[in-house]
C-alpha cells in the first residue's frame, strides 16, 4: 500500500510518501481501506517529537479515517467487506496515514450516510473529544455559559454545536475573518483575540474549554465563577501552578470507543451538529498540510483524502 512515511523527526520535509507493507487484521480487528484520514494538531508535534515517546521509523501518522471495510479477522461479526465506516485509533496507536489500516473493530463505527468520507474523517476524533470534554468531564449544563478557546478550530467548532445544543451561552475567540463562522456554529458571543482581551468578560463563565494552551489557560482563570470548571486539552506553560483554589482544573480522558461516535452520529441525525470547514488534500501531499496545521492558524479541518 502506499502510505505517509515520517522518516525522522524535524521538519514537514521528514514525511514522504511511499510504499508500506499492507495489514493483515487479528483476532478481532478489520482492515479499512482508507479513504480519507484527518489532520491534528498532535500529528505535527509527534513529527517535531514533542511528546515522550519511542519511535520506529519509518512511523505512519494519523488517529481518524474514513473508510470501508476491507478484511475482518477472528471474532468479527458486526461488519462485512464493502460496509462503510469511521473511527479513531487507540490511544498510543497510529497509522491512517495511508491507503490500509488495521484497527480493533471495536473502535469503529459505520459511517452515517449523511456523511463523505471526508466529512466523516473530520468529524471522528474532534467529536469524540469535544464530547469527552464538555459532557463527561465538565458536565456542561442548560443556562451554564462556557468560553470556548479557539473556536475555529475541529475540536472547538464541534465543541460550540454541541454547547449550543446542551442550552448553554457559548462564548468563543477567534480572529476576525472566523467571526462569521463561529458564529454559524452557534455562537453567542465571539471575541477577537488579536484586539480584544477576553478577561474583560470577568468572572462570568461556568466552564472554560481550552484549546490553545499556553499564556491563553494561564489567563482563562480570571473569566471562571467561583466552582467553575477550566477543562483543557492544550497545557498552560511548563511549571505553571494553577492560582485559584475555588475552581476545577480537569483534563478529559480522551477514551477511543465505540459508543461516542455514535454519540456524534445521535447529534447529527437529530441537526444539532454537522461537519465543519474542510481543506483537502491528496495524501501524497501530506506535508504541505502539516505546514498548514502547524501555523495554528486555519479553520475546521484539515482532510487528507487517499481515494
Amino acid at each position: 500500500m502506499k502510505a505517509v512515511l515520517l522518516t525522522a523527526h524535524g521538519g514537514p520535509e521528514k514525511l514522504i510518501y511511499g510504499d508500506a507493507p499492507d495489514p493483515q487484521p487479528g483476532p478481532g480487528e478489520i482492515v479499512v481501506d482508507i479513504h480519507a484520514a484527518s489532520v491534528n494538531a498532535a500529528d505535527y508535534k509527534v513529527r517535531l517529537g514533542s511528546y515522550d515517546s519511542k519511535l520506529t521509523f519509518p512511523y505512519i501518522l494519523g488517529r481518524d479515517f474514513s473508510g470501508t471495510v476491507a478484511a475482518t479477522g477472528p471474532g468479527v461479526d458486526e461488519f462485512a467487506p464493502g460496509d462503510p465506516v469511521f473511527g479513531v485509533c487507540d490511544a498510543g496507536i497510529e497509522g491512517a496515514y495511508a491507503e490500509k489500516i488495521a484497527i480493533k473493530a471495536a473502535l469503529v463505527a459505520r459511517k452515517p450516510d449523511a456523511l463523505s468520507h471526508a466529512e466523516a474523517a473530520a468529524m471522528a476524533l474532534t467529536s469524540l473529544t469535544a464530547l469527552w470534554a464538555l459532557e463527561d468531564t465538565a458536565g456542561l449544563k442548560r443556562g451554564e455559559t462556557v468560553l470556548i478557546q479557539g473556536g475555529a478550530g475541529g475540536v472547538a467548532g464541534f465543541a460550540i454545536q454541541l454547547a449550543k445544543h446542551i442550552g448553554a451561552t457559548v462564548v468563543t475567540t477567534a480572529s476576525a475573518a472566523n467571526h462569521d463562522y463561529v458564529r454559524s456554529l452557534g455562537a453567542d458571543r465571539v471575541i477577537d483575540y488579536r484586539s480584544e482581551d477576553f478577561t474583560r468578560l470577568g468572572p462570568v463563565c461556568d466552564v472554560v474549554f481550552d484549546t490553545v494552551g499556553g499564556e491563553v489557560q494561564v489567563r482563562s482563570y480570571q473569566v471562571l465563577k467561583p466552582g467553575g470548571r477550566l477543562v483543557w486539552i492544550a497545557a498552560a506553560p511548563a511549571g505553571f501552578t494553577p492560582p485559584r483554589q475555588d475552581v476545577r482544573v480537569l483534563r478529559p480522558r480522551v477514551a477511543r470507543d465505540r459508543a461516542h461516535l455514535e454519540r456524534m452520529k445521535e447529534l447529527l441525525a437529530a441537526g444539532a451538529v454537522w461537519p465543519p470547514h474542510i481543506e483537502r488534500y491528496k495524501l501524497a501531499d501530506a506535508a504541505a498540510a502539516h505546514r498548514v496545521s502547524e501555523s495554528r492558524h486555519l479553520r475546521g479541518k484539515l482532510v487528507l483524502e487517499a481515494r
